[in-house]
């Protein structure tokens, strides 16, 4: 029987990997509002909805950024 080990914690790419997710959700926001002026009524509705869920990961998603920042600079 093979025994397996777990891979040490490899955090020395996560600032990036976030800073990607931050830089993504916003051009979705943008794609979203410029898409309203199309839609009807519920669509519109449907993506300020979308784009307010959006803004409460940003605001998840920088502060996670803050705290990977603040562990690679004690680790460098």
């Amino acid at each position: 029987m093979m025994e397996y080990q777990a891979k040490p914690d490899d955090r020395s790419d996560n600032a990036e990997k976030i800073q990607d997710m931050i830089n993504n959700t916003r051009e979705n926001m943008k794609e979203a509002e410029a898409s309203m002026k199309f839609g009807n009524e519920q669509d519109r509705q449907n993506a300020l909805a979308k784009n307010q869920r959006r803004e409460e990961a940003l605001s998840a998603l920088e502060s996670e950024l803050k705290d990977e920042q603040a562990f690679s600079n004690t680790t460098d």
